[in-house]
């Protein structure tokens, strides 16, 4: 019998299925990825956990090794981070695979030194996130191309200023180069109508959309600047040329 390249054949002739942990606060993105994990032959759940607490204190208490750990950076109560260290700590086969709305590279390399194995972007998650698995368990390491392409940048960047001797202030200016592309066309549309002040509500009338779906817009804008509020989010994206200058 041929058996996929991710799978590890029994002694009995049967092949091992990874046991899968998720960790996300979304209670739908859960539901999806469940379902994605128990379609799977290669697969099987485990459970999840919607807080770093709830998660850390599942990890302490089972008896079943999770095989892969599927988790989210920003949780209510503190960062998915934690999760990762303390998984890769107790379970050391335990493979982490980020899943996250957050995409600059400070999150992400944090991520790898934490332990993680792959990183995946929110906006850039694949319909069949098992297969994503399967393939990291097969020695794969998933990581989204605008992700990719923001890390290899950083990366450029301070290979260059480190020949050229221009210090830590020059990777900045040719980081935020890269950053222009960094938002959907939606969700720029959502930033310069915050920008002039508009309500939620009043986004979600002027664009046809619901107030749920601007929310979620807002959410992924915030991640991808690494901000946490109307203000921030303005102004980070006005340092970034994102957004016009006032005046």
């Amino acid at each position: 019998m041929l058996l996929p390249m991710n799978t590890e054949a029994l002694d009995d002739g049967t092949l091992r299925r990874w046991g899968v942990l998720v960790v996300e606060d979304d209670s739908r993105a859960r539901a999806f990825f469940e379902a994605s994990v128990q379609r799977s032959p290669h697969l099987f759940w485990l459970g999840s956990a919607g807080t770093v607490q709830e998660a850390l204190g599942w990890l302490a208490r089972t008896a079943t090794i999770p095989d892969v750990l599927l988790v989210d950076l920003g949780m209510p109560d503190g960062t998915g981070l934690d999760v990762i260290r303390d998984a890769v700590a107790r379970f050391p086969g335990c493979e982490p695979l980020v899943v996250s709305v957050f995409g600059d590279e400070e999150n992400v390399l944090a991520s790898i030194e934490a332990g993680a194995v792959g990183y995946i972007h929110k906006d850039a998650a694949p319909e069949d996130i098992a297969q994503t698995i399967v393939e990291m368990k097969a020695g794969a390491s998933p990581i989204s191309p605008m992700i990719a392409r923001r890390v290899l940048a950083k990366y450029r960047s301070l290979q260059s200023a480190s020949i050229l001797g221009l210090g830590a202030a020059a990777p900045e200016a040719a980081f935020d180069e890269n950053e222009r592309g960094l938002l959907s066309a939606r969700e720029h549309e959502v930033l310069t109508l915050i920008a002039r002040g508009f309500s939620y509500a009043e986004i979600a009338r002027l664009k046809g959309l619901s107030v749920h779906t601007v929310q979620t817009h807002i959410k992924n804008l915030y991640g991808k600047l690494a901000v946490h509020s109307k203000s921030e989010a303005v102004f980070e994206a006005t340092r970034l040329g994102l957004l016009p200058h006032p005046g």
